[in-house]
């Protein structure tokens, strides 16, 4: 027998991509447990890429998403003389700045795949070499490349934790957990 699941409940299709999205902006948040700003902004391997930088980005490239699905204008949109910046804390941003933006970026992305009639729903994007022939993806599509777009940041975020600390994404799960490796 097959059951009909409402499609608001936690277990549909919808809640399921947003929750795996969720998992992934968490192992980027994660990663900065116990780091000075110096050591998130640090950059320990061959890589430009640092932890504060690395959410800023993934931060921004939410909203350019959330942007595009809308089909509004983004208002943090980057040129080719700003790209660089959305890869490092400039002027007077901090961690928790970045966070708290991030943060509102999510409520409002949430929100409006919540109340998307259908996620096969689809949007216009720009041409560009990296994005689909076809011109146009769905809310299902968005809701996927944001998870893939997520997690490969994410490792790169991994790598460069345990440059600088030793420390592995389990460890920081636990610790975020509150578990002390101690019976």
């Amino acid at each position: 027998m097959v059951t009909h699941v409402p499609s608001e409940a936690p277990g549909d299709e919808r809640g399921m991509l947003l929750s795996f999205a969720e998992a992934q902006r968490g192992a980027l948040r994660r990663s900065l447990l116990g780091l000075t700003p110096e050591q998130a902004a640090s950059r320990p391997s061959a890589s430009a890429l640092s932890l504060s930088g690395l959410v800023k980005h993934v931060a921004e490239t939410e909203l350019n998403w959330l942007r595009m699905a809308q089909q509004r204008p983004n208002e943090k949109a980057r040129t080719e003389a700003t790209w660089a910046d959305s890869f490092r804390l400039v002027g007077d941003e901090t961690i928790e700045g970045v966070l708290t933006f991030w943060d509102g970026v999510v409520a409002e992305l949430e929100e409006f795949i919540r109340e998307v009639p259908d996620l096969g729903d689809t949007f216009p994007l720009p041409e560009a070499p990296w994005f689909p022939k076809e011109g146009r993806v769905s809310m299902r599509w968005l809701l996927a490349h944001l998870v893939e777009e997520h997690a490969r940041h994410a490792g790169h975020a991994d790598i460069i934790r345990e440059s600088l600390d030793g420390r592995t994404a389990f460890e920081l799960v636990a610790e975020e957990k509150g578990y002390s490796g101690q019976s």
